[in-house]
C-alpha cells in the first residue's frame, strides 16, 4: 500500500506511473491528498485544544489546592467547550482516517520504471526464450480427455464431493502432482530460495497488505465465523511475513519459496477456456 506522504510529495510521478498501469481512477490521487490536508488540519486543531484543556486542568488543580476556588471555577467556566470540541474533532479525525484508508487501498502499486508501457499482451517485451514451441499431432487430445482416458484426474468426483472446479487426482495423477510440487520446491531451494510453510488462512490485514483486499474480496473464500480468508496464492502469507517490518538494504534480497493449495472463487468464469484444469477453485502451486 502506498504511503500518503509519498503520494503527496510525488503527485506527478504517482499519476504518471498509474497511467502506465492504465489505472481508471486517477482522481483518487487528488482525493487522497485533499483528505490528508483535512486530516492534518484536524489533527493540529485537536492537539491544540487538547493542550489547552490539559493546561487549564492543571491550572484549576493548582488553584483548588491553594484555596482559590472562585478563580478555579472561573477558568472551568471558560473551558467548558473543550470537552465537546475534543469529542467532535476526534470523531471527525476518525472519519477522515477511515476515508483516507478506503481511498488509498484502491491505488495499485506503482510499476518499475523499466516496465514496458502498453494495454495489451501484444505490447509485452520478450526478454528471453528457451527451446521451441511444442508441435502437437493433428489428433492430439485435450488434457481433460487424456485425464479421463488414463483415469488420473476425475472432475465429476470433485463435483460430487464439493462442486465444479475441485478435481480429484487419482493414482498416477496424484503421484505426478506430488512429484511436480517436490521438483519445483527442490529447484527453487537449489537456486538459493528458503522454503517456507505458511498458513492457508489469513486475516483481513494480510489481505490488505498484499492488495487482495478490497480489490479481490469477491473472489476470495471468506470464513465469516472467524473473519479469515482462504489464500488465493502463497504470495499472500509469504509477503505478509514482512508486513510492518522495516528491512535493511543490506539484508536484501530476501528469497523465499512455498507450496500451498490455493483457493479462488473465479466468479463469472465460464466457457470453453475454463474446461478441465483451467480456472479451478482449488489448485496446488509453488
Amino acid at each position: 500500500m502506498l504511503q500518503v506522504n509519498y503520494i503527496r510529495e510525488n503527485r506527478e510521478k504517482v499519476l504518471e506511473r498509474l497511467s502506465v498501469r492504465n489505472f481508471k481512477q486517477p482522481e483518487l490521487v487528488d482525493e487522497i491528498i485533499k483528505i490528508d490536508e483535512d486530516r492534518r488540519a484536524t489533527q493540529t486543531s485537536l492537539d491544540q485544544i487538547s493542550a489547552e484543556a490539559n493546561a487549564a486542568a492543571k491550572q484549576i488543580g493548582d488553584l483548588m489546592r491553594t484555596g482559590k476556588k472562585d478563580e478555579a471555577e472561573a477558568i472551568k467556566a471558560q473551558t467548558t467547550s473543550h470537552k465537546e470540541n475534543i469529542k467532535n474533532l476526534t470523531e471527525k479525525l476518525n472519519e477522515l482516517e477511515t476515508a483516507q484508508f478506503n481511498a488509498v487501498v484502491q491505488l495499485p502499486n506503482l510499476p518499475y520504471h523499466l516496465v514496458p508501457t502498453g494495454s495489451t499482451a501484444e505490447e509485452n517485451e520478450v526478454v528471453y526464450e528457451h527451446g521451441a514451441p511444442a508441435e502437437l499431432p493433428t489428433k492430439a487430445l485435450p488434457h481433460w480427455e487424456l485425464a479421463a482416458k488414463y483415469d488420473i484426474i476425475d472432475f465429476e468426483l470433485g463435483v460430487k464431493i464439493t462442486g465444479a472446479g475441485f478435481p480429484v487426482y487419482k493414482g498416477k495423477g496424484a503421484r505426478l502432482q506430488r512429484a511436480l510440487i517436490n521438483f519445483f520446491l527442490d529447484h527453487a531451494t537449489a537456486a538459493g530460495y528458503k522454503e517456507m510453510q505458511v498458513p492457508h488462512l489469513v486475516n483481513a490485514a494480510s489481505g490488505f497488505g498484499t492488495g487482495q483486499l478490497p480489490d479481490k474480496e469477491g473472489q476470495m473464500y471468506h470464513s465469516t465465523v472467524d473473519d479469515l480468508y482462504l489464500i488465493p496464492t502463497a504470495e499472500v502469507p509469504v509477503t505478509n511475513l514482512y508486513r510492518d517490518v522495516i528491512i535493511k538494504e543490506e539484508d536484501l534480497p530476501i528469497k523465499n519459496t512455498a507450496y500451498t493449495p490455493c483457493f479462488r472463487r473465479e466468479a463469472g468464469s465460464y466457457g470453453a477456456h475454463v474446461r478441465g484444469l483451467n480456472r479451478l477453485h482449488q489448485f496446488d502451486k509453488v
